[in-house]
């Protein structure tokens, strides 16, 4: 019966607010629906409805997906100070940086879902279904890391929240083991997806040994910045108090980070055109253009012009110091890495093709607005998981002790 009125407990709190609570879930949930109507026309007429090819076979989907695990593994940036350094201040927010991770692989699965036309297709990998071709497939691989990823950050959040809401003391063996494999298991999820691109031996674009490093530094990067910006809400417009300390560490590793991701690219640059070999066409297509084609190039260049704008903010202490100006650099970083790692990576991998043919993609209104509905639904998603987590943590929600 604790149970279950726990979860009728969870369920009020996450749909009661004020005005402005009220008009952003009708926001996020009008857009969702928005973007479930273009998927029913992408169900109904198949991924005709999308520029996708057999020349460009991932696009705006798998570039989604491919950013959205980087944001799911950042969440360690906090899990591990926290319980491997016993970070105090830390404990106050890494709850919700825990159910983002939660948000962002809910999101990468629909990604996966609406990349693949049909959804029964999923069916496929199934035991008595299909075969899942495990431990063979990296695409296994994939699909076992990241869903185990997800019952992880299901579980912990989940028991210590719901320990917190009846006012007793966690047990450790119950959750601080899983956490220590939840640090490991989040730097396997980005590694594994790098490996996806790099043993495809017939596009070369991806075939480098530091691709997985360039995943995880980017989400490394992306991460802090994008928490900086919701515990800056949180602390704003809750009575959950972040404490300065959690941004100031979240700016540390952010000009940690950012520019190792910018010099990693520069030696992947390097690489490209100081060899001027064959395989460079790619990369001569997304940065400058090649036989007259040239759709990415505005994409890679303004990825670049924001994340040095970003760099420069941060790393001049006078305009660090401005809130406003480092939440633009923060901005600016988390589209600019979101480019970089989603269309200035996988649509230059399709560009040329094996046989030479040059066939550009850009999104179509259908992928566009899918992608809008998706991302829209992974915010509905964390703000009622965000509004339940701070509501038990700040003693608002918790279970009533009855005398006797």
């Amino acid at each position: 019966m604790t149970y279950l009125r726990y979860w009728r407990a969870m369920i009020i709190c996450a749909f009661t607010g004020g005005i402005g609570y009220y008009f952003w879930l009708l926001f996020l949930i009008v857009s969702v629906a928005l973007g479930f109507h273009f998927y029913i026309t992408q169900l109904d007429q198949g991924l005709i409805v999308t520029n996708l090819s057999d020349h460009v076979s991932w696009g705006a989907y798998i570039a989604n997906f491919t950013f959205l695990v980087g944001v799911a593994a950042a969440a360690v940036l906090l899990v591990t100070p926290t319980y491997v350094f016993n970070y105090k201040d830390t404990k106050q927010v890494v709850l919700i940086g825990e159910l983002m991770a939660v948000s962002a692989i809910v999101m990468c699965l629909l990604f996966i879902i609406v990349d693949l036309g049909r959804p029964d297709r999923f069916l496929h990998i199934l035991p008595y279904f299909g075969r899942l071709n495990f431990p063979t497939s990296i695409l296994a691989w994939d699909v076992v890391v990241l869903n185990g990823y997800l019952l992880l950050n299901l579980h912990i959040p989940g028991y210590l929240l719901y320990k917190r809401y009846l006012g007793e003391e966690p047990t450790l063996r119950y959750y601080l083991p899983l956490v220590f494999i939840s640090i490991f298991w989040a730097i396997s999820i980005h590694t594994v997806t790098a490996f996806l691109y790099t043993g495809l031996g017939g596009r070369p674009f991806w075939n480098t040994a530091i691709l997985a490093p360039r995943f995880l530094v980017s989400a490394f990067a992306a991460g802090p910045a994008l928490l900086s910006i919701v515990f800056l809400i949180i602390d704003r417009l809750t009575d959950l108090e972040v404490p300065p300390s959690v941004f100031q560490l979240l700016k540390r590793l952010f000009k940690i980070f950012l520019p190792i991701n910018s010099f990693l690219l520069g030696c992947e640059l390097f690489k490209e055109f100081y060899t001027n070999s064959v395989h460079v066409a790619s990369a001569q297509y997304l940065f400058f253009g090649l036989d007259g084609a040239h759709m990415l190039v505005p994409y890679i260049w303004g990825s670049i012009a924001m994340t040095v704008t970003a760099m420069i903010i941060i790393f001049t202490p006078a305009l660090a110091k401005i809130e406003e100006l480092y939440i633009l650099a923060c901005l600016f970083a988390f589209v600019g890495i979101w480019v970089e790692k989603g269309m200035g990576l996988i649509v230059p991998g399709f560009i040329p093709s094996p046989s030479g043919a040059i066939v550009e993609y850009t999104p179509s209104l259908a992928e566009t607005m899918i992608s809008y509905g998706i991302w829209a639904f992974g915010a509905l998603t964390f703000t009622l998981f965000a509004k339940v987590a701070i509501a038990i943590l700040t003693g608002k929600l918790r279970a009533q002790r009855t005398g006797g």
